[in-house]
């Protein structure tokens, strides 16, 4: 048992408190406008897996760029699909163009449609039943780091998510090679790592936060005063 994984946790989680992941809601305080739907609006889908399917759709539109780009293009989808999917699929369908347009903000649109399209079908056919690792992987444009994002945040299963700030700091620190594959440091964390599923998503969390803080340049980690008590 590695316990530093453990002390490495606490260590953030004291300095940093508690960190609200996966950002949901945001679009609930916006007034939205009905008129502007560019598709009949169906309301018929459960309100309960709304907030399920919007942390779905941020772990497809989060790949390859930033939060704060995320935000936007996760705004448009509000305000013109209030996060259903069949209103996703019915808009692809009927307006591809003006749907890349509502996801732009977030890089990739031409694939990031194809991915949204293939992410709500899946959803729908799943009606209610929580997905196997394997499911998720099969669907096309999610890859491990999507996957354990939708299995942790949207289904609360006990995945390990696994970054590119994970890999930056623990190979600083000594625990993992800078060349560790994805599964290597995964398997890392959840043969050592104590925590429940919150901890699971609150050490992602912190993770990223501390990376913002200390290695989003190189050289890595030299001034993490915080974490080189750590280092091998």
């Amino acid at each position: 048992m590695c316990q530093e994984i453990n002390d490495i946790y606490n260590t953030l989680a004291e300095t940093y408190s508690h960190l609200d992941w996966w950002p949901t809601g945001s679009y609930k305080s916006l007034d939205i406008d009905k008129s502007k739907y560019m598709v009949e609006v169906d309301d018929s889908y459960p309100e309960e897996y709304i907030d399920q399917f919007e942390i779905i759709m941020g772990t497809i539109l989060t790949q390859n760029t930033t939060w704060v780009s995320v935000d936007k293009a996760l705004a448009n989808l509000a305000l013109y699909t209030d996060f259903n999917p069949n209103n996703i699929l019915e808009f692809i369908n009927t307006d591809t163009d003006r749907f890349k347009q509502l996801i732009k903000p977030s890089g990739y649109f031409n694939q990031k449609t194809i991915y949204l399209k293939n992410i709500a079908e899946f959803f729908i056919d799943l009606d209610g039943r929580t997905p196997t690792r394997k499911e998720v992987l099969a669907v096309k444009g999610v890859g491990n780091e999507t996957a354990d994002s939708i299995l942790l945040y949207a289904f609360g299963e006990k995945e390990f998510v696994v970054d590119a700030y994970t890999k930056r700091i623990f190979s600083y620190l000594g625990f993992i090679k800078e060349t560790a594959t994805y599964h290597q440091v995964k398997k890392l964390f959840e043969e050592n790592f104590q925590g429940d599923v919150d901890d699971y998503k609150q050490y992602h969390a912190l993770i990223v936060e501390h990376a913002k803080n200390y290695y989003k340049k190189k050289p890595y980690g030299v001034n993490d005063n915080i974490l080189n008590k750590f280092k091998r």
